[in-house]
């Protein structure tokens, strides 16, 4: 359980919104296996309770999963957590959970989905194959909230390409090997997006808002990491197909490491990218055509300290985006997180001109029993 402050230096462009914000969170655990750690329960509860903004008030299972382990298969069936990809700026690939955009804006953070899921394990590869019933749209920060668009997000007005089965449902399949230094994954999504496209509406009053559009889409990804001694080779794409277009995204770049240095533990990470999406500013992560730099240091101590800085510019507009984490954990319970992001430079017309005084930090300290 732990107590966040998210605290901003610049006065908001909504008067109705505020300059700092206090919210509390509780995540439990629950976990039992059985039968030699061959059958698996889980169950991961999540809330957190926000001033202010009412939207970041929330409750979400992110975990409530059994698993089955054979020696050449897995079954998994309730709510999960799935991760795909490698790189560090985006993750294009990993699709199968919705962000939970009100708990994070760096999209890190997701929703639990109600899956059923069947690995086939062999020595070529590992395939899964996903059932997933039940779509779950992207919660937004309120009015009162910060950081958020301007205008706010009108979440309740959501609008689909499909409705009723073809909405709820969706379906994925996944191919992932390990070839000596090289780790690759190739999958496949049908159903609806997780990431909206927004539609900016002019109500009979004069009142505008963002309308979120989910459209029906057919996704193949591709991630690739090779591991060449202190290398790190990344690549993740996609190809993107709706009744509209279809579209093409990619993420590729390397992160090197100089591990322990002058012998004190000190490992530091030196990271590129370039980030691409032919959706242009219609992009859910608004990076079309940028480059990331960042430099992550991992002290490997017993209080596992770690801090990770980095900046996204944009090669067009050169409006830049500043990120740094840093976490460290104190006595035997608490950690203390902090975040710093800046926004600069943006100009009218840029998805992120709405967050031009948004740069903002946050503090989060947690007590582990």
């Amino acid at each position: 359980m732990g107590i966040e402050d998210l605290a901003f230096y610049e006065q908001p462009i909504d008067p109705r919104q505020h300059m700092n914000y206090l919210s509390g969170v509780i995540e439990a655990e629950l976990y039992h296996e059985w039968d030699n750690g061959n059958q698996v329960f889980a169950f991961v509860p999540f809330f957190r309770g926000a001033q202010y903004d009412s939207n970041r008030t929330h409750f979400d299972i992110r975990e409530l999963t059994y698993v089955y382990a054979a020696q050449e298969w897995e079954f998994r069936f309730g709510i999960r957590e799935v991760f795909w990809g490698v790189t560090e700026a985006v993750h294009l690939v990993n699709i199968i959970n919705q962000r939970d955009m009100v708990e994070n804006i760096d999209g890190e953070d997701k929703l639990g989905q109600p899956m059923i899921n069947f690995a086939w394990i062999q020595d070529w590869g590992t395939i899964d194959l996903f059932l997933l019933p039940g779509f779950r749209e992207m919660p937004f920060t309120g009015v009162e909230g910060r950081p958020r668009t301007q205008p706010a997000v009108s979440g309740d007005q959501a609008r689909f390409d499909k409705n009723g089965f073809e909405r709820q449902m969706a379906y994925a399949i996944r191919w992932s090997h390990s070839m000596g230094d090289w780790d690759i994954g190739l999958s496949n999504f049908y159903g609806t997006s997780r990431d909206p496209v927004f539609l900016l509406e002019q109500d009979s009053a004069g009142q505008v808002s963002l309308i979120p559009y989910y459209q029906n889409i057919n996704q193949t990804g591709l991630d690739v990491q090779a591991t060449i001694e202190s290398w790190l080779l990344k690549l993740e794409m996609i190809v993107r197909v709706s009744e509209d277009n279809t579209t093409f995204g990619t993420v590729a770049g390397f992160e090197y490491t100089f591990f322990n240095i002058s012998e004190t533990g000190l490992d530091i990470g030196l990271l590129a990218e370039y980030l691409y999406d032919s959706r242009g500013i219609f992009a859910p992560t608004a990076f079309q055509d940028d480059f990331f730099t960042g430099i992550r240091f991992a002290l490997n101590d017993v209080q596992d300290t770690q801090i990770l800085a980095g900046v996204i510019v944009d090669s067009n507009t050169y409006a830049q985006f500043y990120n740094i984490e840093a976490s460290r954990r104190f006595f035997d319970n608490f950690k203390l997180e902090v975040e710093a992001r800046f926004f600069n430079g943006a100009s009218p017309g840029d998805p992120s001109y709405s967050f031009r005084n948004d740069s903002h930090f946050r503090f989060e300290l947690s007590y582990h029993f």
